[in-house]
């Protein structure tokens, strides 16, 4: 019995280039919010865009993030004590955007973006964020080209009073969907 490949599927063999090409395109038709890792290390600030991060248990408070492997970022959160998960809002794009590109400096990363300190470990809340959470590493995962860090919630809040309001009220989530970041219309 032949099983039939069902209608608009890829048409390509696992571990061929055709096939993460494909993945690829499949994978930018999935939307997720907006978020950016921070982290102090040696004495400096270090901070990357994600979009691959998700709530994992109320009980205790867990989350896990996704982090490219050879990013800065990643020895920053494994040496740290704790770091930070910042969901953005709508206007946030720009930071978004800036903390998304490759080869950003170390030094002044985060001159032109509005911030403060987590209250256990210091490492930076981004002002205006929908909400903040401080996690302490708890279990780290290589996965493929990433590392899925799992962590425990030890602080968290909202992101203060820049971008708090929007003419209709509370100010959206920015979304990543199809290569490109945009809000929710309501």
């Amino acid at each position: 019995m032949e099983i039939e490949t069902p209608p608009h599927s890829v048409r390509a063999e696992p571990g061929t280039e055709a096939f993460t090409d494909g993945y690829r395109l499949l994978a930018e038709e999935l939307a997720s919010g907006v978020a950016v890792v921070a982290a102090r290390h040696r004495r400096r600030d270090h901070a990357v865009t994600v979009t691959g991060w998700l709530d994992i248990s109320y009980d205790p408070p867990t989350m896990a993030v996704s982090l490219f492997d050879e990013a800065r970022i990643c020895e920053a959160v494994e040496s740290s004590p704790t770091w930070t998960l910042s969901v953005l809002r709508r206007e946030q794009e720009p930071t978004a955007t800036w903390l998304a590109s490759p080869g950003n400096p170390v030094d002044g990363l985060l001159d032109g973006v509005g911030f403060r300190r987590s209250p256990v470990g210091g490492a930076a809340v981004l002002d205006g964020a929908l909400a903040w959470f401080e996690l302490e590493t708890r279990q780290i995962h290589p996965a493929a080209t990433h590392m899925l860090v799992v962590g425990r919630v030890v602080a968290m809040g909202r992101g203060g009073e820049q971008g708090a309001s929007t003419s209709q009220g509370q100010a959206g989530p920015l979304v990543h969907w199809g290569r490109g970041f945009h809000g929710l219309n309501s």
